[in-house]
Formats: C-alpha cells, structure tokens, sequence
C-alpha cells in the first residue's frame, strides 16, 4: 500500500487494484515468462472468459472439484445455456483445441495465455495470494502423441519455470504433490512453493500432466502416420500474481520493498543534493547522469524536489524498493565522482565519474546475486527432517518445512497431515530422497519409508 503497488481497499471480496507502480512491476514480471515460453516454442492465445456449462461439465472429476469454486452468470438472454466466469481453461481451450490439430506433423502443439480468471474463494482471501479474480494467470497447455513427449515437455516446463523464478531471486522447493491434492483431471502435479516470512509455504507455480483425460472427453485425436487416429496427450502448467507476492516477500524488510533489478521498474535513483549557491549545478550534474544511464538502457529517475530533505527522499525510494541510489552534491561534482547505496545491504561505493555506467551495472548484478543467494539461504535452514509426529509439529509450529519419513499409503499420509495440523506439500523430486531414508520408519504404521513427505502450514 505505501510503496503504491496495490490497493485492498476495493469494495468486492478478493478483488483487488493494481496501481500503475505496481503495473509496471508486473509488466517486467511478464516478460520474463513470455520470452521464456516464446523462446520453447509457445504461442500466445486469448480465449473468452465465458465458459458454457455444457463444455465445463464434460470431465467429471474436474467438474466436481471446481464446481463449489464457480462464479455463474446468473442473468443474460433468454433460452441460453447457462455460462461461468472461466476458473482456468482446460475446458474451453480444449474443444476448440480438437479443430486445429488434425495429424502427427500438428504435434507437439504448444499454446499459452495470461488472463484474469475466477474463483469463488470462501476462504479468508489475502492481497495478491488468495484471491476471487486472479488478474495475472499465465496458464500453458501443450498437445502431444505420446506420454513419453508430453513427460519431456513436464520437464521442459520445470525448466521454464526454474529459470522464472532464478530471474526473480525467489527460492523453491519442487514436490510431487499426492494424489489427494493433484489437479482435478490430472495423472500427477508437480507444484513449485517457497516459505514466506511468517513460516507458511505458499504454492507459486504447478505443473500437471493430463495424460488423455481431457482429450478423451473432448474428442482431441490426431492421424497417426500409420493411418489410425488416436487421443493426444495433454499437459498444463500455470503461475499468477502469487509469484509476485513471493519476491515481495522474500526480499522486503522493515524499510519497504527491495526489488530484483531486473523486475524494479525505477533501477536507479539519482538524489541531488541541492546548496542554494550551486543548486543548478548540481541538478544540471543529476540530469546529465540520467542522460547517461538512459543511454545505457538503465531505468532511472532524478528526485529534484525542492520541499523535501534528502534523508526524507532516502527512505522514500527505500520504501519504494529501487536497488540503487546516486547521491551528488557540489564536492562529488568537483572531485568527479558519485556516492552509490545499495538498497539490498545499505553498502555505500565512491566511485569515478567516468566509470559510473559500468559501476552501476557491475552492482546491479551483484545486488541481484546477493538476494538470489540470501533467499536461498533462508530457505534452505528452514527444511528439517523429523522422525517422529511431536518432532514434526514442533518445527511446523516454529515456522518450517519438516520431511517425515513416509510408507507412500494414502491413510498414513494423511494421518501425518492431522496430527501434525499441517498441509501435505508432497514427495521431494528435487533431491534424491533414498540416502535420507535409509533405516527410516513411517511414524504412523512403523513400516519402512519408501520416501518423505514434506508438511508445512500453507496459504
């Protein structure tokens, strides 16, 4: 709110506001995903927001876990199905899928778009984390012949999204979630989740394989090159705003925001220290320095304001999260040289005038390469093993992530997740599990674990 990036005060539950700070934010944000699915072959769709109930209610088991989570347009013109407000996609992309794909040579098939979906949260909504309309969901779907190319393609996505959330500086962990938490529809979800300051994991980014579930039920066939037509096999993978909320989060301290460079909409702030003998100097120095860093492809504004003190300017970028800070007054001007401070760690460097524009860029990759590193660090110290439920409980109550030893039984499963008072995240695929199980027992059966369930509190 103080950094105007976002707005809750908008009067409708789970609705929120993005103020143009914000937008700019966001619109780097997209970037970042858009080239890296532009560059892997996707192509950008858009489709309705209306969803016919006829099309919604085709495959069962999604129908069934959305149904309760719909928003219905309860008023248009007589005699015409009933619509919903589009919850995520599979049901309307894939009929209209099944018209553009007709033989092998159509495959793989690979789509995406970023759109403003809806869901009918009865839960207590939170700003940008759980929401009624998810304003920024980029949702992927791709179309194969076989499991075997649609698996490479689940691996290239959790390439993609490695990479996504690397250019963020937002740590994670991957998990194959259980098969009591998978996508409605789907044969397996991996999901992404990163822990929060206040010792909650929150999910950032899935990715399902869909097998022919959909396809079945949608008719999306292609001709084999042996003549016979048979079902594609479908994945889908999506992030949102929620990936935002997590770099706010990792980052930010009791000063405001600190913002990946890459991501900060302003990079570089210049602060003129303005005597009233040399004031015009040395705002003329200020602008000629933006010219500058303009030139060089850097995002940087001049705060010249005259009714404000340059310490109030301090912690107002402070607040505002913009990675560095040029301080000049008339003695830097006359000795040729600039005060710059890092907004991650507060470090101050003098450096020569003209060799400003490599300074910046040389600290701008290591402001990002220190956040990088620290929210990894964090994460990392907060992901225990425990052996036994009272273990568990206690390091889930103090703001972790636990790995329990697990038999892999649904019962047991979900046994650890009530006794624990926690939420099953699922299996670890990003780590090899079987050095650390070794000799290990389910704490619920007592039978040998055949792997580890990572429990936590989650948004």
């Amino acid at each position: 709110m103080e950094a105007e990036i976002y707005d809750y005060r908008y009067p409708v539950k789970g609705c929120y506001v993005w103020r143009p700070y914000g937008m700019k934010i966001r619109r780097n944000v997209e970037k970042i995903i858009r080239k890296l699915l532009e560059d892997t072959g996707h192509e950008e769709v858009l489709f309705p927001v209306f969803i016919p109930q006829e099309f919604f209610a085709k495959e069962a088991e999604h129908f069934r876990n959305f149904e309760q989570e719909v928003f219905w347009v309860t008023k248009g013109l007589s005699g015409e199905e009933r619509l919903i407000l589009r919850p995520t996609s599979e049901t309307a992309m894939y009929p209209m899928v099944k018209n553009w794909i007709y033989d092998h040579k159509d495959l793989p098939f690979k789509i995406y778009q970023i759109v403003n979906v809806f869901r009918a949260e009865t839960k207590m909504t939170h700003p940008m984390i759980r929401l009624r309309e998810i304003s920024m969901f980029k949702e992927a779907h791709t179309f194969h012949a076989d499991r075997e190319d649609a698996e490479r393609q689940i691996r290239e996505a959790i390439e993609i999204y490695k990479k996504y959330f690397d250019e963020l500086c937002v740590p994670y962990l991957l998990s194959m979630r259980p098969e009591w938490d998978k996508f409605p529809g789907a044969v397996y979800t991996i999901a992404f989740d990163t822990l929060m300051p206040d010792g909650k994991t929150l999910q950032i980014g899935t990715i399902h394989y869909l097998g022919t579930n959909f396809s079945k039920v949608f008719e999306v066939m292609y001709l084999r090159p042996d003549g016979k037509r048979d079902y594609v096999h479908i994945t889908c993978y999506g992030i949102s705003e929620r990936s935002i909320a997590a770099m706010l989060a990792a980052h930010g301290d009791d000063r405001g925001l600190c913002i990946p460079p890459k991501i900060a909409p302003i990079q570089v702030v210049i602060i003129p220290i303005m005597y009233k003998e040399v004031k015009e100097k040395t705002r003329e120095e200020a602008y000629k320095i933006k010219e500058e860093l303009e030139k060089a492809e850097i995002r940087v504004v001049v705060d010249d304001r005259e009714d404000k003190t340059p310490g109030w300017k301090y912690y107002y970028w402070e607040l505002k999260g913009v990675p560095l800070r040029i301080e000049i007054g008339p003695r830097d001007i006359e000795n040729r040289k600039v005060t710059i401070v890092r907004r991650d760690n507060f470090e101050k460097y003098e450096v020569d005038r003209e060799e400003l524009i490599d300074a910046v860029r040389e600290l701008m990759e290591e402001v990002t390469k220190n956040l990088r590193e620290q929210a990894w660090k964090n994460l990392i110290q907060h992901v225990k093993l425990a052996t036994t439920i009272e273990e568990a409980a206690k390091l889930i109550q103090e703001g972790n992530i636990v790995e329990v030893p697990w038999c892999g039984s649904k019962e047991c499963g979900l046994k650890l997740q009530e006794k624990t008072d926690a939420d099953a995240l699922g299996t670890p695929i990003d780590k090899d599990v079987n050095k650390e199980i070794q000799d290990l027992r389910d704490p619920i059966c007592g039978q040998r674990a055949n792997t580890l369930l990572r429990l936590s509190w989650r948004y």
